[in-house]
């Protein structure tokens, strides 16, 4: 039997859902499900998705707080450190990217850099609701970089929240 594969949430993951279509008073089962795989290990959180929840200081980072087994990872470790390089050093050095996709992700309370490093340290596959550029081009440089796009070139796999569920079983 392979290892369980486990999977690395991006805040949109949590905010998304929570302001946009699964409300705690109308959708309950959602959050008691998502839960459930959070207390399991299925589903990690960086740090700095936690801090980013807790920041809003609303229902969301209410609920997360009540995570009791919640695994929360490291942005810096001796490898992600050195993931984090390589993903900064892509962003700077493909020429798909303009000078401010690197000054936006620079910032160390920015995660989207450390998710992609993390993803790919711990082998970790990376949820996002964030879309691809469309199309990367050296002749057309993309003002942003976007998690899918950097994570593809870089070997690290990213689904969507309904892909997730599907992969873990969770129906509401």
């Amino acid at each position: 039997m392979g290892k369980q594969e486990t999977f690395l949430v991006d805040s949109n993951t949590f905010i998304t859902p929570f302001r946009l279509y699964y409300s705690f008073d109308l959708v309950p089962s959602y959050w008691k499900e998502l839960k459930k795989y959070l207390d399991s290990g299925s589903i990690v959180v960086l740090d700095l998705v936690k801090k980013e929840i807790e920041g809003g200081k609303d229902e969301l980072s209410e609920w997360l707080s009540g995570v009791d087994d919640l695994i929360v990872v490291p942005k810096v470790t001796e490898q992600t450190v050195k993931s984090y390089q390589e993903v900064m050093r892509f962003v700077s050095s493909s020429g798909y990217y303009k000078e401010s996709a690197l000054s936006s992700w620079a910032p160390s309370n920015v995660a989207d850099p450390w998710l992609i490093a993390s993803a790919k340290t711990n082998g970790y596959t990376l949820v996002t609701e964030e879309k691809k550029s469309g199309g990367l081009s050296k002749k057309n440089p993309n003002k942003y970089a976007k998690i899918p796009d950097v994570a593809e070139q870089l070997g690290v796999k990213t689904i969507r929240i309904y892909d997730m569920m599907r992969r873990l079983g969770i129906i509401i």
